[in-house]
């Protein structure tokens, strides 16, 4: 059965599998997705920044979202990125979610130039008013360059279709405190990007995880959520130290350059796109290290 909220618990963001001119392959995406379908996680973060959104027109873009909506009929609720420079094309990429058949959006504000906080909020207002759909804000600042006031945050909040936030990992590390500070302004499902960080944010009590490790090793990632989440902190720490040598990575490399060496490895034909590259050899073996023990154990269903 479908999560009663999109934005509560793991949700899953995989790779999208694309050749080097941005042809989005939907077998490929088809095969990710039924394995996020069958391990049971709680959404599905098509389009997100592993999934290399930024980077596909939006012809693919519709395809992949018509593929996913297909391939997962229903079972679990997907969240669709719909970030662009312009507001009318972000209109657009949301209303073509909506018409696909996705569950929920996901906004983050793209920007060339640096956006003002009356700009943001109108960006999302018009893209809210667009659709029936529920969505959650993308507050990514080391993408967008866009940090959101916590006053705007509450503004976006009264709107009746935006229901949660994505959250990067505080500077301070005070998780608790952020999270009273957001709950005492808004009624927003509160959920955290920052894989390293996601044991510590459940305990301290978010509503979800936004996983980038979810895309690909949704068991894991799953375990580590329902221990955390249960106050299982002994066992969240178990799961978390097991996937700490791919936090290192994620931070030395960048997560997407780890995740689609992983997606190689599990036969998804998943390429970067240029003009990012992929990690060398001896990169690509330090990578293929860490994750082995792990893509074992998902294997054999041992969490």
């Amino acid at each position: 059965m479908m999560s009663p909220s999109p934005f509560h618990g793991l949700s899953a963001f995989p790779p999208t599998p694309a050749d080097p001119e941005g042809r989005v392959d939907t077998e490929g995406l088809g095969r990710l997705l039924e394995r996020l379908c069958e391990a049971g996680v709680s959404s599905i973060g098509l389009l997100g920044s592993t999934g290399i959104y930024a980077y596909l027109t939006r012809e693919e873009r519709q395809r992949a979202v018509r593929a996913a909506v297909e391939c997962v009929r229903g079972r679990v609720p997907l969240v669709v990125g719909a970030g662009a420079l312009r507001t009318d094309h972000a209109v657009d990429l949301a209303r073509d979610a909506e018409a696909a058949g996705a569950g929920a959006l996901l906004l983050a504000p793209v920007s060339y130039t640096p956006l003002t906080q009356e700009e943001a909020y109108q960006h999302f207002l018009a893209v809210a008013k667009a659709t029936r759909l529920p969505l959650c804000i993308y507050n990514n600042p080391g993408t967008t360059h866009f940090t959101f006031s916590r006053e705007l945050l509450q503004r976006l909040s009264d709107m009746e279709t935006i229901r949660a936030v994505k959250m990067p990992l505080p500077v301070d590390g005070d998780l608790r405190g952020e999270l009273a500070l957001l709950r005492e302004k808004t009624d927003l499902a509160i959920g955290y990007s920052g894989d390293w960080g996601a044991a510590e944010a459940l305990s301290s009590g978010a509503d979800a995880w936004y996983s980038v490790i979810g895309g690909l090793l949704p068991r894991t990632a799953l375990a580590l959520t329902r221990a955390a989440m249960a106050g299982s902190d002994g066992e969240a720490r178990r799961l978390d130290g097991l996937l700490q040598p791919l936090w290192d990575l994620f931070k030395a490399y960048g997560s997407i350059r780890v995740i689609y060496v992983l997606a190689e490895h599990l036969d998804v034909r998943a390429e970067l796109p240029r003009p990012l590259l992929p990690l060398g050899p001896a990169d690509r073996r330090r990578v293929l290290d860490a994750a082995r023990p792990l893509i074992e154990l998902e294997r054999q269903s041992l969490l």
